[in-house]
């Protein structure tokens, strides 16, 4: 019989071919795998912001803050600083498997996928701490295909180059538990005033809920949910073993103790300073916001830290915080022109406006010190200048207009001199000054001072009517203290690039004479009466152990205190937002603020005495004649007086003028009863006992 033919088995070539196909996809997928994961391995990941935020330095060269367009601040603490009951809470409700997978929740991610698939939308994600940090340090919350592409690859880089306990440490840094607090410890000592490492079990659960919804799980915002999510992470932690039912349920009964919201939060270094500078930065220095912040800068600056702290404590004790009344404080150093400390406001959490800068506060009696140093300067006028402190009607503008002020509680002193004046804070003496030395003049040495405001010249100008800013105030009393000399208030010293190189230096001022030594020197022996008894500084006089000058102010909406010592010039200020009228007691905060803070700043520096420059000379004085005392005085004062202003008459009150010192009345009789009121061997010593 014929053979039948064979017939191919072409299902059988067919499967060979679709193994042998399947085999060489394969060989390719993890050559191209292996590839990948080689060239994620080799390849940096781009730096994280905290890598190239640029950086706010103190005057010591410590690094007091970062640069951010969203304000935020840290605290990095290592693994070790962190309770452990915090971070098994984490880990219970936002990654269970996070030690022992690569990166992803492959089950989790599958689940989503399918919701998502059947929803129509991408809501629901299975997101592991590592894929969360890829996203909080490199990427936006857009919920994308591509940003979910570019999650996934920074995560198998992450999962490559740091091992397990470095990315949960990293997680724990960076997220984000409302209210402006990132990172652990940051959210720790906002909410529950401790350092992350002393967290319990209930403070713990209560926080590691937050991050799934910052708003939503706030205990300040809606403790009800908050407490929901509580107890479903101490189920968590219980069906993980790390914790018994029993503490669970202690944990879920403990009345937790929140600070109060908004309450200043102790992590945050300087930040008004901080703001101000960025503001320097960017509008003098012509640096783009971008470069700041994402260029790795180092921002050299002037402010000391220990007095920044002095600053800061004294006006956390100084205000009450739960009033609406705000404050502001800012110390330069009249040798240097360097801005030393700088408070905008009570608290920057809930307020970031800079009251140090706002132009718009009067400032009242503090302003009379600079009307007051123009009348010295002309030498028309020195501190035994005499007005009569009455009731007066003023007519300025060529009779056209009038004005007539009124002294606080409606006190009139009489007769009284310009040390007298300053040291009552006496407005008619005050207007009845710049009505004889013109207001305009006034306004002229303000600016030379370095009010940049503008001031209108009128004869209320005198009472500080025109307003300006606690920095410019500063900067004028500045000059005072610093014998005349104008210097330059300075923020930034220098700035350099991430690598080292030099981007711009502040110029050596050379300083500007801007008011004859002598004057500056006779009107600070003035001011320093201010502080004495019967002065409206006399109440905080006991807190200060060292010479000191200033003035206080006071109007409707603001309260002031404004002084210097040899080192610092410091103005004070208090009031409302809302241009609100401030109450008496509120008015009065600014002084013991400027007490306390000049105090403590200047604790480690020995007491020293204004120097004394050329051109001034020193002569005892009658108080009641005004004229040089003799032997027969019974009242004799020192008083300081530019050279050639000095008296030259004799007392002939009691007793013939042939009594007089023959040498001329620059020195009193050994024998003489005098009064040192003013003189520098009772300020040494009453500064040494106290």
């Amino acid at each position: 019989m014929p053979r039948e033919p064979v017939t191919p088995r072409k299902p059988k070539r067919r499967l060979r071919r679709l193994f042998r196909l399947l085999a060489v996809m394969s060989v390719l997928l993890v050559l191209a795998a292996g590839a990948l994961l080689g060239y994620l391995y080799q390849k940096d990941l781009p730096p994280a912001a905290d890598d190239v935020r640029s950086k706010l330095l103190d005057s010591r060269g410590n690094v007091l803050a970062a640069f951010t367009s969203d304000g935020r601040s840290r605290d990095p603490v290592t693994l070790s600083q962190i309770s452990p009951l915090l971070i098994q809470a984490t880990l219970a409700v936002e990654d269970r498997k996070f030690y022992s997978h690569a990166g992803f929740d492959i089950k989790g991610m599958g689940r989503a996928v399918l919701a998502n698939l059947e929803s129509g939308d991408r809501t629901q994600g299975a997101s592991t701490l590592t894929q969360q940090l890829a996203r909080n340090l490199y990427l936006s919350h857009e919920k994308t295909w591509t940003r979910k592409a570019k999650e996934a690859l920074y995560t198998m880089q992450l999962e490559m180059k740091y091992s397990k306990d470095e990315i949960l440490n990293m997680y724990l840094n960076e997220i984000y538990y409302g209210h402006g607090a990132y990172g652990i410890e940051a959210a720790s000592r906002m909410y529950f005033g401790k350092a992350a490492a002393d967290l319990d079990l209930a403070e713990s659960a209560m926080l590691a809920g937050i991050p799934k919804g910052p708003t939503y799980y706030s205990p300040y915002t809606n403790m009800d949910n908050a407490k929901k999510r509580q107890r479903i992470i101490l189920e968590a932690m219980t069906e993980m073993g790390d914790i018994t039912e029993a503490q669970a349920a202690a944990a879920n009964l403990e009345t937790l103790s929140f600070k109060p919201q908004g309450e200043k939060d102790t992590t945050v270094a300087a930040p008004y300073f901080r703001d101000y500078v960025r503001s320097l930065v960017i509008d003098s220095l012509q640096i783009s916001l971008e470069e700041l912040e994402q260029g790795g800068l180092n921002v050299y600056t002037t402010l000391d830290p220990d007095m920044q702290q002095a600053a800061e404590e004294a006006v956390e004790q100084g205000m009450d915080p739960g009033s609406d009344l705000e404050t502001a404080l800012v110390s330069i150093d009249p040798r240097t022109g360097y801005i030393k400390a700088m408070v905008g406001g009570k608290n920057y959490r809930t307020n970031q406006f800079n009251h140090a800068l706002a132009t718009t506060r009067q400032p009242g009696s503090s302003f009379k010190p600079i009307m007051y140093l123009t009348a010295l300067s002309s030498k028309s006028m020195t501190g035994l200048s005499v007005f009569n402190s009455q009731p007066t009607l003023f007519h300025y503008d060529n009779d056209r207009k009038t004005y007539q002020p009124k002294n606080f509680g409606d006190k009139y002193l009489g007769e009284i001199n310009m040390r007298q004046a300053i040291a009552a804070s006496d407005n008619i003496y005050a207007v009845n000054t710049i009505m004889k030395i013109g207001a305009d003049k006034v306004a002229e040495m303000a600016a030379k001072m370095g009010i940049s405001s503008p001031l209108q010249s009128v004869p209320s100008l005198a009472l500080g009517t025109s307003p300006v800013s606690p920095l410019e105030m500063a900067s004028a009393f500045a000059v005072i203290g610093g014998g005349g000399v104008k210097l330059p208030a300075t923020a930034i010293l220098k700035i350099t690039d991430a690598q080292g190189k030099l981007l711009y230096e502040a110029p050596q001022a050379q300083g500007e004479k801007v008011v004859d030594p002598a004057a500056a020197y006779v009107l600070t022996r003035l001011m320093e009466g201010v502080f004495e008894s019967g002065g409206t500084g006399n109440r905080v006089a006991s807190i200060i152990k060292r010479p000191v000058a200033g003035k206080t102010g006071t109007t409707d909406t603001d309260g002031w205190m404004v002084g210097f010592t040899p080192e610092l010039s410091t103005a004070v200020w208090v009031g409302y937002d809302k241009g609100r009228d401030i109450a008496t007691a509120d008015g009065r905060r600014a002084a013991p603020i400027f007490a306390q803070f000049t105090e403590k700043a200047l604790e480690n520096v020995p007491p020293k005495i204004f120097p004394i420059p050329d051109g001034v000379v020193s002569v005892y004085i009658n108080p009641q004649s005004g004229k040089l005392a003799t032997a027969a005085c019974p009242e004799k004062e020192l008083e300081t007086f530019i050279s050639g202003t000095e008296p030259t008459e004799y007392c002939d009150q009691h007793g013939p003028a042939d009594s007089a010192d023959p040498a001329g009345g620059t020195t009193a009789p050994p024998d003489a009863d005098i009064k040192e009121e003013h003189s520098l061997w009772n300020d040494i010593k009453r500064w040494w006992m106290n």
